[in-house]
């Protein structure tokens, strides 16, 4: 290039000297390129219910990450969630310019529970996503990658809703719970949210002792009396499962302000995992006596409320929480 520069510089007509400038320009560019600043990575994309987190790196660095709303299909629909996530893709390849996409693991809220839907969602992203690779998996499955670094353990997701997923010996997996929120999802943020509109009416009747929760709901809703509950429960709350699983927050502060019914029901929450959690130990055979298990989900807001019990009812069957060593969206 710099021969050609020095060669036809002062001879050339300027449009052939500027195309053979541009030339150069390009080639050196595909130099840089090919060299240390190529950044090889993988896109990450954690979805839920209530959020969706995007991630672009390799193993030892993150290159960028990124967050919007939930894609769950049942909630927005098919369509929204393949432009949210193309949006989110998109978005983090024009922050990282230099990245390299090698492929692109997607984990999707309730993939796996409708064969139809899965293929629909796998024609859809591999053509929007062209000529990245994909691998679509359930939510939970990434939740598993990256808190247990893809290794021996059970994995519980105590969000939005809620299940257990484990991998064992010779890479067998199992699964438990993650049903629907209308006759499972136990021990989820939805699950606490409708017994705790249920505790409110036994407390309204004096079923269960009055407490914090039946003063907060008064109050957050300006009750007149009692049964205008039933207005704000079947017009503002049932019809929207981001609201319902929005009132465990009630529920939490009930319990922070010393709600005996409402601690217990935390207590149940635990209960409720920690049956999932056998279930797939079950299922599963294990290299060690005692199984890891990790937790995501915004049911961890409760801290000790739902962590203390669980940690004592998953000890009773075998098995040890331990601190999530990654990120699902790292998963």
């Amino acid at each position: 290039c710099s021969y050609l520069n020095t060669k036809f510089s002062s001879s050339l007509p300027a449009f052939i000297y500027c195309i053979i400038m541009d030339w150069n320009l390009k080639i050196e560019y595909c130099m840089m390129k090919s060299g240390s600043d190529v950044m090889n990575a993988a896109i990450g994309i954690d979805g839920g219910g209530t959020k969706t987190a995007f991630v672009i790196g390799n193993e030892t660095e993150i290159f960028c990450q990124i967050e919007k709303s939930g894609c769950s299909y049942l909630e927005i629909g098919k369509e929204a969630v393949v432009d949210l996530i193309v949006s989110g893709v998109k978005e983090l390849l024009e922050r990282c310019p230099d990245a390299v996409c090698d492929g692109c693991c997607i984990g999707l809220p309730c993939y796996g529970e409708n064969r139809q839907m899965d293929e629909w969602f796998k024609k859809t992203l591999c053509k929007a996503l062209s000529p990245i690779k994909i691998q679509l998996v359930n939510d939970a499955v990434v939740g598993w990658a990256g808190s247990l670094e893809c290794k021996e353990g059970i994995h519980v997701v105590a969000g939005t809703g809620s299940l257990a997923i484990g991998k064992g010996k010779e890479d067998t997996f199992a699964r438990a719970g993650g049903w629907n929120e209308f006759f499972g999802d136990e021990g989820s943020c939805y699950w606490i949210g409708k017994e705790a509109m249920t505790l409110f009416s036994k407390q309204a009747d004096g079923r269960v002792q009055k407490g914090a929760l039946y003063d907060l709901v008064k109050e957050k809703y300006h009750l007149q009396d009692d049964f205008e509950f039933i207005d704000v429960v079947l017009n503002e709350l049932a019809p929207y499962r981001d609201q319902v699983a929005g009132f465990q927050k009630i529920a939490l502060q009930a319990a922070r302000l010393h709600d005996k019914s409402v601690i217990h029901l935390y207590e149940r929450a635990a209960e409720e995992l920690t049956q999932m959690v056998f279930s797939v130990k079950q299922q599963l055979k294990w290299s060690t006596s005692e199984v890891p298990v990790s937790i995501y989900g915004g049911l961890l807001h409760a801290e000790e409320l739902i962590l203390d019990p669980l940690k004592q009812k998953l000890k009773l069957i075998g098995c040890t929480l331990e601190m999530p060593k990654r990120s699902a969206v790292e998963g």
